[in-house]
């Protein structure tokens, strides 16, 4: 391992602690992480401790005993979820616990898996999880998905390349896209967190009742309720500390109104959704629903998916994103929503984000619906911008702002 390269993982593994999680003295720290990344868990774990955590617990995966699982468990088995654990993660959240996500999903690991198999695993998990889930969407704890390379991602993104070459390939961008490659790394994203907020600034002060997406394949309006804001990627947890849970990120915001859909949205990149790529898709939605669906590969994977409960056929969140970016400059489709989704605006079906709403933290679930709340049990984004997308806001008195034109802010 070259210098150069230890001089960029001490700085990545420092971004994730001071800006995404931003540690507090005497807070616990859980990772979730794939076992082959075991080392760099090591080095911000050390971080950790020296941003004076009070404890570090580990929760290592491998990707490979689930498709085993999938492949050899009965129906009941792929039903079944520790009772214990989604239990744990709860008393955790209580005890304000930072949670972070080392991603390092394998797109095509799932790719002659059954459907519905799948469907059964994922609905367990999100069933069991859905309480922990709300202390996320809410924003109450500080979490953060970063990503982590392994060889089977790196070969999806760059199959003319080596193992070796593909590796460091999919480090080098994702130093880039993170900015740890320059050595003022936590000034830069400070700049770039306010930029984003001055962004969402925008959007709020001009109040607008209905954004109007078009494009190729995509001919969709989302309405708004006066109530909900727009926000960058930089949440406060309950105990008014700031942390930023996506790493990289490039996006400002909201939550639409449930039945406020209406229209045709066409996908721009690939939906990496639990090991199945979902390519070349649309969704055409009437008073909020997904009423028609296509998809070129992954039907079944979509269609269970928009299945899951009667929420996840409605939408939770919209996304801009300039086609203007580090990540979309890159020219790289990353099979990881975590980028692809900060190369491109997006939208995401399924549970809504209280963080959203104002005072939403301390809304009823009653209170939430009044807004348009959308409740699932999943949050899943997927891609729709591109050069070619240009989106105008509606105001409540009819009269329409262009806010992206050709991909980009006006």
């Amino acid at each position: 391992m070259n210098t150069a390269f230890e001089s960029k993982l001490e700085r990545y593994a420092d971004l994730i602690v001071q800006v995404g999680l931003n540690l507090q003295k005497d807070q616990e720290l859980l990772i979730s992480a794939p076992i082959t990344a075991y080392k760099f868990v090591r080095l911000v774990t050390k971080k950790a401790y020296e941003a004076g955590v009070l404890n570090v617990l580990t929760d290592f995966y491998d990707e490979e005993l689930k498709k085993i699982r999938l492949d050899n468990s009965s129906e009941e088995g792929l039903k079944a979820f520790p009772d214990w654990k989604a239990k744990g993660f709860i008393e955790m959240a209580e005890n304000n616990v930072a949670l972070l996500n080392l991603a390092a999903p394998n797109p095509s690991l799932l790719r002659d898996a059954d459907p519905k198999r799948v469907a059964i695993l994922n609905r367990a998990s999100a069933e069991a999880m859905k309480d922990f889930s709300a202390y996320i969407g809410g924003g109450k704890i500080s979490w953060l998905i970063a990503a982590f390379p392994t060889i089977e991602w790196a070969q999806t993104v760059f199959p003319e390349l080596s193992q070796d070459e593909a590796i460091d390939k999919l480090w080098e961008n994702i130093f880039y896209t993170t900015r740890t490659d320059q050595e003022n790394t936590v000034a830069l994203w400070e700049s770039h967190i306010s930029n984003l907020n001055k962004n969402a600034d925008r959007l709020n002060q001009s109040k607008y009742k209905k954004l109007h997406y078009k494009g190729p394949g995509t001919d969709l309006s989302i309405e708004f309720h006066p109530q909900t804001k727009w926000i960058s990627a930089q949440f406060t947890n309950d105990q008014g500390i700031p942390f930023v849970p996506n790493l990289p990120t490039e996006e400002v915001f909201t939550i639409p109104v449930k039945q406020g859909v209406n229209g045709t949205v066409s996908s721009t990149k690939p939906l990496n959704y639990s090991g199945t790529l979902i390519k070349n898709f649309s969704l055409t939605f009437k008073d909020g629903k997904v009423v028609e669906f296509t998809a070129e590969e992954g039907y079944e994977t979509l269609k269970n998916l928009l299945e899951t409960d009667e929420g996840a056929s409605y939408l939770g969140e919209v996304a801009l994103v300039p086609h203007n970016s580090p990540i979309s400059n890159t020219n790289i489709i990353f099979n990881n929503t975590l980028f692809d989704e900060n190369a491109s605006c997006h939208i995401a079906l399924g549970r809504a984000l209280s963080v959203c709403v104002e005072e939403g933290k301390n809304m009823t679930a009653e209170q939430l619906r009044k807004v348009g709340f959308n409740e699932s049990m999943i949050h899943v984004d997927f891609m729709i911008g591109s050069a070619q997308l240009d989106i105008d806001g509606e105001k409540e008195d009819g009269s329409i702002e262009p806010i992206f034109k050709a991909g980009d802010w006006v």
